[in-house]
This record gives structure tokens, C-alpha cells and sequence, in this order.
């Protein structure tokens, strides 16, 4: 027997009567072809079809988990393993318990994580639906490798491999089917060693249909993705539309302009204007999220970040709000002015508009910059 090695095999189980003793007779014979000593742990999530029976008669060790949900039933079960390496899989037959050498390999070589990738390994057909294969699936492990700067390539395969330990420091929250998407994001985030293996997805064994519901677990996924990244959810958009705002607003404000037949006025300016301030409001939102984030370990330190937060304080945004508060002022009261050399009477908006849009966006964007200052020195503040 290999005993430097312990493993534990674990399998999340919500009424998978019909192929659970499948799965644990397999993992069963790979630890004994392979002289590994080890457990196999069937995390069972109030089963009602008499899964924990079979469980326990297959030679499996059952933990109940009754908190519901897949990232729960997981989380019990990593939490009530025996040994420090482990791989998890489904009960439904769709993966090989007989051809876990190569996740067992990475973990002795050093991994934190070993990620099975079902497109390196193969896909046998009808193991996955069209959407999950072709849209789903793709889409999700490109916007998390680019959210995340990761080199995974299948992000949502149930089959993989860790230390118990380096896991349970990622201190996973969620409950439901997006627990895969935290526990590799938050293992790329922190730096953990992470390697990827070929993975075979066949098709499962069940009569019944899965648990996985296409479109509002894919909704899941993709919300913590934006929720764990503010750069891609607030910033970068952010960004973006402040500088669309001012590159259409700069030019309007000294007169219309006539593209061929259209001609863009003081409508388009309002607009434009409004784009910028929704801009510069999503920039600040991404800051307040980072150190929220930051402060209550939600999200790893950024150093470009840390940069701009160190050598922008509570007094320097004070100062620039109060001197946008002031221009606002300024241009506002040029607006009166010119009222009033109309004996405050019918003037042209065309004229006007071009002193009171930017005097209100300057007031907007000064008090958001005010208030925000005040908020991040709130959120810095140490409570002792």
C-alpha cells in the first residue's frame, strides 16, 4: 500500500440511487489497483430515494449535509474528509473513477488544485447538451480566464483534485452550482499552484433529468464572476462611457455639429453629459467595491490599485470635488447672468444649455467625488 498517500474520494449525492453504487465500485477498485489507501465519502444533500443505504453497503463512508445545494454538499464533505488530498466527483456516472491517475500524479507534483478539462479529454456524444458545449461552457471559462487572468480552460468540470487544506483557506461561500466557479477563481486569485488534465465526460447514467438548470445556474456562474472582478464590472465599463460622454460633450459645448444631414445639439449634449457622469460613478462604485472586498478578504490585493487609493486620500478628494463643486458654481452663474441681461425673460436654450449641462454635471461629479472620499476613508478606517 502506498501509505505516504491517502486520498479521499468524495461524491456530492442528491438521489443517485441508480448510479451511485456504480461510482464508488469504480473509485473503490482504483485505490486497490493502485495500492492507494484511502476513503470514499459520499456527501449526501437529503437524498429520498435510499442513496445513503447504497452508499453505506458499496463500502462508502456517508456524511449528511443538510444545509441544500451542490457547493454545500461539497463543502461538507470536504470539511468531514480524513485525508489532506482528495478528488471530488459526480454520482452520476459521467466521469471515470477507474482513471483518476493523473489528478493523483499533480497532487503528488506539487498542485493545489488539478482541474479536469473535458474538451482536452473528450466529450462522448450526448454527455452534454449543445448550449453547455457550444455557448455555455466556452463562454463562462473565457470571461473567467479574462476576469481572472487563468489559464484554466474548463472552468466548470465537476472532476478535480486538491488539498484539503489549501481549499478550505479559500474560505468558499457560495452554496449552489457556482461553488466550482469560486473555488477555481479564488484558487487563481490567491496564487495557488493549479494544473490542468485531460477528463472524459460520458453520459450519465440517470433516467432522471440533472440537476443542473441551464440558464439560471449559467445567470449564477456569471454573476459571481462580475461580482468577484469590479475592474470588469464597474471600471472598465466605467471607463469607457466617460470617455465616450466627453468625447461626444467637449466639442457640443462650443456649438452644434453637422454630420451630413445631422446635426447633433444640446439633446445629444445632455446625454453625452449624462454618460460621463454615469461613467465616472461606476469608476468610484469599483473602488469602493475593491476595498470592501479587500478589507473583509473577499478579494486579493491589487497593486495598481493600492497605487492610485495611496496617492489619492480623503484630502486630495475633497479638494477636487470641492473644485468641480466650484466650477459648477461658475458656469451656473454665467447661466444667471445671461438671464438676466435678458431681464430674465425668454432666452435661447441653445445658448444656455451650453453653461447650465456642464455647470450640473461639474456640481454631480463634485458631490459624487466628495461623498465617495468621505465613504473610502469609512471603509479604511480599522475597527478596534
Amino acid at each position: 500500500m502506498n501509505r505516504a498517500f491517502r486520498l479521499s474520494i468524495l461524491m456530492p449525492c442528491l438521489n443517485e440511487a441508480e448510479t451511485l453504487e456504480t461510482c464508488i465500485r469504480k473509485a473503490r477498485q482504483f485505490l486497490s489497483e493502485h495500492g492507494i489507501e484511502g476513503e470514499i465519502l459520499v456527501a449526501d444533500n437529503g437524498s429520498t430515494d435510499g442513496s445513503q443505504d447504497i452508499a453505506r453497503q458499496a463500502g462508502a463512508r456517508v456524511v449528511d449535509v443538510p444545509t441544500k445545494g451542490y457547493g454545500s454538499a461539497l463543502l461538507g464533505g470536504i470539511l468531514a474528509a480524513e485525508n489532506e488530498f482528495m478528488i471530488m466527483g459526480d454520482a452520476d456516472d459521467s466521469y471515470d473513477f477507474t482513471n483518476l491517475q493523473p489528478f493523483v500524479d499533480a497532487l503528488k507534483n506539487g498542485a493545489d488544485l488539478v482541474m479536469g478539462n473535458r474538451f482536452k479529454g473528450g466529450i462522448l456524444p450526448g454527455a452534454m447538451p449543445f448550449l453547455h458545449r457550444y455557448l455555455g461552457n466556452p463562454v463562462l471559462s473565457f470571461t473567467a480566464r479574462l476576469f481572472f487572468k487563468s489559464d484554466i480552460g474548463d472552468f466548470h468540470c465537476g472532476l478535480r483534485g486538491f488539498r484539503k487544506s489549501a481549499i478550505l483557506a479559500l474560505d468558499l461561500q457560495t452554496t449552489g452550482m457556482e461553488f466550482a466557479s469560486e473555488m477555481a477563481v479564488k484558487a487563481a486569485m490567491r496564487g495557488l499552484k493549479i494544473t490542468e488534465v485531460p477528463a472524459i465526460l460520458r453520459p450519465d447514467g440517470r433516467t432522471r433529468p440533472p440537476h443542473l438548470r441551464t440558464w439560471s445556474d449559467g445567470w449564477r456562474h456569471l454573476k459571481f464572476l462580475l461580482l468577484y472582478s469590479p475592474k470588469w464590472l464597474f471600471f472598465y465599463p466605467g471607463i469607457a462611457l466617460a470617455a465616450l460622454g466627453i468625447l461626444l460633450s467637449t466639442p457640443l459645448l462650443f456649438g452644434p455639429i453637422h454630420i451630413g444631414r445631422v446635426n447633433l445639439d444640446i439633446n445629444t449634449l445632455t446625454y453625452s453629459s449624462l454618460l460621463t457622469i454615469i461613467g465616472v460613478q461606476s469608476v468610484l462604485f469599483s473602488l469602493l467595491t475593491y476595498i470592501f472586498g479587500v478589507n473583509s478578504s473577499l478579494l486579493p490585493r491589487d497593486e495598481s490599485t493600492d497605487r492610485l487609493l495611496s496617492r489619492v486620500g480623503l484630502e486630495q478628494g475633497l479638494v477636487a470635488g470641492a473644485g468641480m463643486i466650484l466650477l459648477g458654481f461658475l458656469s451656473s452663474l454665467a447661466a444667471v447672468v445671461y438671464w438676466g441681461e435678458n431681464r430674465f425673460g425668454t432666452i435661447d436654450p441653445t445658448f444656455s444649455m451650453r453653461l447650465v449641462i456642464p455647470g450640473a454635471v461639474l456640481f454631480a461629479l463634485g458631490f459624487q467625488i466628495l461623498f465617495t472620499s468621505f465613504f473610502i476613508s469609512i471603509l479604511n478606517t480599522k475597527l478596534k
